[in-house]
């Protein structure tokens, strides 16, 4: 090749079309975006990123997650309840129920419960109808269940849920079981966790034929009767062998409350309840309609107790404290109680000897009496004329119209809001929505003080203060002294017209007896096994003054006149001060009077358990007649002492004052008469003005 060829040809690119080299293509270099192409290389970058997850992913996504941690936590929880089970003892039924000596206050006898002992029955010993009762009212899906019934727990949940409150439970047949066998009454999450965990070992262990005869024969029915057996002769005086249909039903309703439905003490209650069970046994295909109206067409008939005795009427309210307070007894127990056979043996005298001479021609078929100390210790009960013939326990069961008795919380609503016992109020006709109440002797006083009016018992008075300062004022007033019945808001809330019974009445009393404290009625003061160990003792707690010292003085005031000129004058209680308030129901169907002095605090009740009237008789005849025979007998041998507030106690209660709140002052009445403005018109004043005359 010549030296021509040799020579380097340089390259030119004024004619050549444009060349470049991406710095992709380029060895060693990054890659950088072209200028030349950029929407191409966003495009590119675009189909590399990841999609996003949708909204339904994401919420499943979340789902998992918690379902994850949710299953954890569960999983936790039931290892941690399960390390925490009580142990598990035998399953085997006692030989005999046991044994249940119940004192009073003094150690001694008053009553024996659990010596009857009740047979285990077999399913096989049954009528077929005595088992489905039970399963068509407590758990219908028993047999398809392994202990916890997941649709039950559902259709329990939605029921409460929509309407708002607990309408509805959700334990099975074999829960019950389990709660009766190993655990408290305590309402829990935990212990309700426990009894989960113990229906599945339960049902793992013993077959659902094995299930039900255990629950069956250690459930509780009341009255003191554990067991199908001893409950059928307890109520109906025959075998669970022998019992109809009707009588089936009753047992099977029993179970849901025991305390509150027994029919020795509650028929009405238990009847309706066991309509409720063959409606259910129907719905359920375990009896054809034919069968179902003929058992609700004849209710069972409960036979007399063989027991006799007003202390039987305790000793039942003590078996059903005995088991809110300790669910199922497995030994022989003493149950010391505040009762004293003293005086329950004076009241059943004083409340039967009268019915016995008068009773029928007042037209009054049954009483009750309670007498309990002003802390609340229950020293006597008569729940009603004769054990034997009915066991119902009109003290505590029953609930009745207390009329002017209800007066005292519309007086303290007063005296709490700024007036004095010297308050003047119209004594007047009134007419309240075509409502036109009247007093007892159709006589009207025109303006009256305060006292009077109470103490003479003026209905028109009582409406006027409970519209001055509100129906549901006074409602809270009797609520916070002891009243725990639903009480409706209207008008005639003055004249007692929403219905008590005598225990929470007494109770309610209570306060004015004791200064102004709070009390809980009581009866159990101690319960210990026979080697001595005590299961349970009575913890005295100090719930706190619910009533000023003044207000406590001024109702004093005002009720004591009660027994010395108004509607109780016929009280006798020499050497012992006391105060109360009569009560008559409309058309006199009931009659009552609440006493009380600074020792005891005693309420009669007289009237018809079908709510019939009486012959015209007032709380300020026969009711005050028996409470004068029980007091004077259990005030022998008592030291008198003065009322709080009442009497000496006056100057006592000076001291409290100068701290009290000043009263607020109350509302304007039409034709009330303007306060003297010489006067010191405060509840102070007034004190200051009995004490020491200054008008």
């Amino acid at each position: 090749m010549g030296k021509k060829d040799n020579q380097r040809q340089e390259p030119a690119f004024d004619t050549a079309p444009e060349v470049r080299v991406e710095a992709a293509d380029r060895p060693g270099e990054p890659a950088a975006p072209s200028p030349a192409r950029p929407r191409r290389k966003r495009k590119s970058r675009a189909k590399a990123k990841k999609p996003r997850r949708s909204f339904a992913g994401r919420l499943v996504y979340w789902m998992l997650v918690l379902g994850l941690w949710g299953a954890i936590g569960a999983t936790g929880t039931i290892v941690w309840v399960a390390a925490h089970l009580p142990p598990i003892q035998s399953l085997e039924i006692p030989p005999r129920p046991p044994s249940i000596q119940i004192l009073d206050v003094n150690l001694k006898p008053l009553a024996t419960r659990g010596d009857q002992a009740g047979a285990v029955l077999a399913l096989k010993d049954l009528p077929p109808y005595l088992p489905k009762a039970f399963l068509a009212i407590e758990d219908r899906r028993f047999y398809g269940h392994y202990g916890v019934d997941p649709m039950g727990v559902a259709r329990a949940v939605y029921a409460n849920v929509t309407r708002r409150g607990i309408s509805q439970g959700a334990s099975t047949i074999t829960q019950q079981l389990a709660k009766n066998l190993f655990l408290t009454q305590e309402r829990t999450f935990h212990r309700k966790m426990q009894e989960f965990l113990l229906a599945l070992w339960l049902e793992r262990k013993f077959s659902k034929t094995e299930i039900l005869e255990l629950y069956l024969n250690r459930v509780y029915f009341g009255s003191g009767a554990w067991g199908i057996e001893q409950a059928a002769q307890r109520y109906f005086g025959k075998s669970a062998r022998q019992v109809s249909l009707a009588e089936a039903a009753m047992l099977a309703g029993l179970v849901k409350s025991p305390s509150k439905l027994a029919p020795t003490r509650n028929l009405d209650g238990a009847n309706q309840r066991a309509q409720i069970v063959l409606n259910a046994m129907e719905e359920g295909g375990f009896i054809n309609p034919i069968a179902a109206r003929a058992a609700m067409a004849k209710p069972p008939r409960i036979v007399a107790q063989s027991a006799s005795g007003a202390a039987n009427y305790a000793a039942d309210w003590v078996m059903d404290a005995l088991n809110d307070q300790l669910g199922r007894i497995e030994e022989d127990i003493v149950v010391v109680t505040t009762l004293d056979t003293r005086l329950e043996a004076g009241a059943e005298k004083a409340l039967t000897d009268l019915l016995n001479a008068k009773g029928d021609k007042a037209g009054v078929g049954q009483g009750a009496l309670v007498a309990m100390t002003p802390d609340g210790a229950v020293r006597a009960l008569v729940g009603g004329r004769n054990y034997a013939e009915s066991q119902f326990n009109r003290a505590v069961s029953a609930r009745r119209q207390p009329g002017s008795a209800f007066k005292p919380f519309v007086y303290l609503t007063a005296i709490e809001n700024g007036l004095t016992p010297d308050t003047m109020r119209d004594d007047k006709p009134i007419k309240i929505k075509g409502w036109q109440p009247e007093n007892y002797h159709h006589e009207y006083f025109g303006p009256v003080p305060l006292q009077k009016a109470l103490a003479l018992s003026l209905n028109t008075v009582s409406v006027r203060l409970t519209m001055e300062f509100s129906p549901m004022a006074v409602i809270r007033t009797a609520h916070r002294l002891g009243i725990s019945s639903k009480l409706e808001p209207n008008a005639s809330i003055a004249l007692g017209t929403s219905e008590v019974s005598v225990l929470e009445l007494v109770g309610a009393y209570a306060p004015f007896a004791n200064g102004g404290y709070a009390v809980m009625p009581h009866v159990i003061e101690r319960v210990s096994n026979s080697s001595g160990k005590v299961l349970y003792a009575h913890n005295p707690q100090a719930l706190g003054r619910i009533v000023d010292p003044a207000h406590i003085a001024a109702m004093n005031t005002m009720m004591r006149d009660t027994l010395t000129i108004g509607t109780a004058h016929n009280a006798q209680l020499p050497g012992h001060p006391a105060a109360g308030k009569t009560g008559t129901s409309q058309d006199f169907r009931d009659a009552w009077f609440v006493g009380y002095t600074a020792n005891l605090v005693t309420g009669v009740w007289l009237g018809n358990d079908d709510s019939s009237p009486t012959k015209k008789v007032t709380g300020g005849g026969l009711p005050v007649e028996i409470w004068s025979r029980f007091m004077r007998e259990a005030h022998q041998g008592v030291a008198s002492a003065e009322l709080p507030g009442a009497g000496g106690g006056f100057f006592s209660s000076l001291t409290n004052f100068a701290s009290s709140a000043p009263p607020r002052p109350s509302a304007p009445v039409a034709n009330t008469p303007p306060p003297d403005p010489g006067r010191d018109n405060s509840l102070d004043g007034w004190l200051i003005n009995r004490l020491f005359g200054s008008r």
